[in-house]
């Protein structure tokens, strides 16, 4: 895959308003599945599509604790993303 395709898929996971939620959620923190469930009021199968292509794109990373999925903010690929908004601007 080329740094085309990466960054559009990077600029796809920005492109839904749960997905811009969960971003908003993250900030402040790790969180696991279950509280995002809650705070977004959608089904599971609806969150687990929003984070496989939030954690495909590279800006969520994932780690397993014991049932449930605990995701948090990839800080190194979001600065890469601002350093190539920048560079088009």
């Amino acid at each position: 895959m080329d740094k085309n395709e990466i960054n559009a898929k990077v600029f796809k996971a920005f492109c839904d308003s749960n997905r811009l939620r969960i971003i908003e959620f993250l900030k402040i923190g790790e969180e696991c599945a279950c509280k995002l469930l809650e705070q977004l009021d959608i089904e599971q199968s609806t969150l687990s599509h929003h984070m496989r292509i939030l954690c495909d794109s590279g800006i969520v990373k994932s780690r397993k604790c014991g049932k449930w999925t605990h995701y948090s903010l990839n800080k190194e690929k979001l600065s890469e993303l601002k350093t190539l908004i920048e560079e088009m601007i």
